[in-house]
């Protein structure tokens, strides 16, 4: 049941993406896995078939859809037993920097790579001393003549390895607030100064490329400055509902497929009696309240898509959204491996993998204790 509004178009692009899913990428999740990279050749695929940069207007290349196509992308992608194929944080995160703050030149030149899949995107925000805390950013943009010269590190960067574009936040060391001195800027891969450092070896999320980014005296043109110097604060601020809503859906999607897998596992797997493991009745009550828990966040999460797609200003609701879903589905992980026991802590087993995958989701996109600092603002707290 979904009070979201899905045609029969959406319905035909989710069976396409799934079809397309269980042949191209779900078989080779462990292979994902060990080379802690998903190939380009995945990103060039998704591309031609239309399933990246969805919202993209058709004049860039892209296909001009609604808000839902994104959902049912995070969604689908969620059930692929692995987490390197970043679709939406590529479409749906980064890439609408461009689509919002681009000029023509720069939408010209950048979204159709984007839309085909031939270049990856990354958005590079944090720094070894510096992840939820845009103020304390220390990668420095001094503009010299036509040119822009950069100079820092940013790390825990996901698609960092294979990245062509970087929408990058750094700030003139010239001016005193630290908030109206950050800008946006492209750096195209190639650009002399921009180095790639360590492929991050992480605890989970393995297919996902993580790398290290560095920028010694890298130097772009002025023209890559993503609109007005200064106002990359509120460029980032006005993106977080997207990004948070886009956190909330995967979170909820990844509960309701670890809650699947249980249910199927417990209706196979016999206890010493050999019954089924589903009519034991501390099995029944945990799987019922995972289930609720998940449909609880469902309901949440379509209704904050319908106001977003409103063009609602629904900031503080998807701050929530993202902490509650996040933290829930950690639970649901963890609990999940108790049900199952031993087996499912073998490397390969999908809900171990799952445990691994989702811890990381309370910590990015801003941690959920900045969540919650966001909601008691806006409580009058």
């Amino acid at each position: 049941m979904s009070i979201l509004p899905y045609t029969e178009a959406h319905t035909a692009f989710r069976a396409r993406l799934a079809d397309f899913l269980a042949r191209e990428v779900t078989p080779r999740a462990d292979e994902f896995e060990q080379d802690h990279l998903v190939p380009k050749s995945i990103w060039t695929r998704m591309g031609s078939e239309g399933f990246l940069c969805t919202e993209v207007a058709k004049e860039y290349g892209g296909p001009g859809l609604d808000f839902l196509y994104s959902v049912i992308v995070a969604e689908e992608v969620a059930k692929t037993r692995q987490s390197g194929l970043a679709a939406s944080l590529h479409s749906d995160i980064v890439v609408p920097y461009v689509t919002a703050y681009g000029n023509e030149d720069q939408k010209k030149r950048h979204l159709p790579g984007c839309v085909s899949g031939e270049t990856i995107s990354a958005v590079a925000m944090t720094e070894p001393g510096a992840g939820s805390d845009l103020a304390s950013m220390a990668c420095t943009a001094v503009e010299e003549g036509g040119e822009v010269v950069i100079n820092g590190a940013k790390t825990f960067i996901s698609n960092g390895i294979q990245c062509g574009l970087v929408v990058l936040a750094a700030r003139d060391p010239a001016v005193e607030n630290p908030y109206q001195a950050l800008s946006l800027y492209l750096v195209e891969d190639g650009t002399p100064g921009f180095t790639r450092g360590r492929k991050l070896e992480k605890m989970g999320m393995y297919a996902q490329d993580t790398a290290e980014l560095f920028f010694s005296n890298c130097r772009i043109p002025m023209e890559n400055r993503l609109g007005e110097k200064g106002q990359g604060f509120l460029m980032l601020m006005q993106k977080l509902q997207q990004e948070r809503l886009m956190c909330a859906i995967m979170a909820v999607a990844a509960s309701e497929f670890m809650v699947e897998m249980l249910i199927a596992h417990c209706k196979a797997a016999k206890d010493p009696a050999g019954k089924p493991m589903s009519k034991r009745q501390a099995v029944q009550f945990a799987l019922v309240e995972m289930a609720t828990e998940a449909k609880l966040g469902r309901a949440l999460t379509d209704q904050l898509i319908l106001s977003h797609m409103a063009k609602e200003n629904v900031v503080v609701e998807t701050s929530m959204a993202k902490y509650w879903t996040t933290e829930q589905v950690k639970r649901h992980a963890d609990r999940a491996l108790d049900i199952v026991g031993t087996d499912a802590l073998l490397d390969n087993h999908p809900l171990a993998r799952a445990f691994r995958d989702v811890r990381i989701m309370s910590i990015f996109a801003g941690a959920n204790e900045i969540m919650k600092i966001v909601a008691a603002r806006f409580m009058g707290l």
